[in-house]
């Protein structure tokens, strides 16, 4: 495919640089914020693939020039003018962009209307999968099994629980109405509720992203566990989201769309 890609500067863009490279595609667009120390520098040399003739820059549309579909690293300020410039080239839109706002979400459907968009906090194949089995697990268990959820992060990260486990305790929810989240318990809290799910952060180290779902009954448990080795998996799914939407009716796609069309 010819990819343009947005936040190409960023550690996701060089990695979806990276791999779209080594994987045959062409990365024919580069974008990044206008403050960016890094404009007019060749995209291919900053992701260390050599160069590749296409230099960063901060005009949306110019990088959007021959380009077959987006895969979109960059800032939640830049979504509604990325979305605008999808909805005028009508290119598949594949979005990992975290933390959107009110007027960003609009504007990812305002471009789905024109094009085929795909938004996701997790653009891992694995973590859907595990969503997948922890609903039919839940389901399947029942309520004499209690759920917990458990994440790990590197030190660095600034938000709890992630987006990761928020996502899987949906999935919890899908399975089994009526339980109340909690996120931590300190002191004398009495013996744990029958409708909690507890959701749980540890942060420490440079751990890329564990997480797992404890199911918890009567002499027995079951651990559905994910663990992120790289990062290179979250552009490698977005890149593979990006070669799914190809050709895809106008609409909002999620990675199970994906999963599901793989299989």
């Amino acid at each position: 495919m010819k990819l343009a890609v947005f936040g190409a500067a960023g550690r996701m863009g060089a990695a979806v640089v990276r791999l779209a490279s080594e994987g045959g595609d062409l990365v024919v667009g580069a974008a990044e914020s206008p403050a960016s120390p890094l404009l007019g520098r060749d995209v291919g040399e900053l992701s260390a693939v050599g160069h590749l003739g296409v230099a960063i820059t901060a005009d949306v549309d110019a990088a959007l020039l021959g380009a077959e579909a987006v895969i979109d690293f960059s800032t939640p300020k830049a979504t509604p003018q990325v979305a605008h410039a999808v909805k005028l080239a009508r290119l598949p839109w594949v979005c990992g962009t975290t933390g959107l706002d009110a007027a960003a979400n609009k504007a990812l459907d305002d471009a789905a209307a024109v094009a085929p968009v795909l938004w996701a906090a997790n653009m891992s194949l694995g973590v859907q999968v595990l969503a997948e089995l922890v609903r039919e697990a839940v389901r399947r268990l029942g309520p004499g099994f209690d759920v917990e959820i458990v994440e790990t992060h590197h030190r660095q990260k600034v938000d709890a629980p992630s987006g990761t486990a928020k996502r899987l305790a949906e999935a919890v929810h899908e399975g089994r109405g009526g339980l109340r989240e909690v996120t931590g318990r300190d002191g004398l809290v009495g013996a744990r509720r029958h409708d909690e799910l507890a959701v749980l952060a540890l942060r420490g180290g440079d751990v890329i992203g564990d997480h797992t779902v404890h199911l918890l009954g009567e002499g027995e448990r079951l651990e559905l566990t994910h663990r992120a080795t790289s990062r290179d998996l979250f552009a490698r799914g977005a890149i593979t989201a990006a070669r799914f939407l190809a050709g895809k009716a106008p609409g909002r796609y999620r990675v199970a769309d994906v999963v599901a069309g793989r299989g």
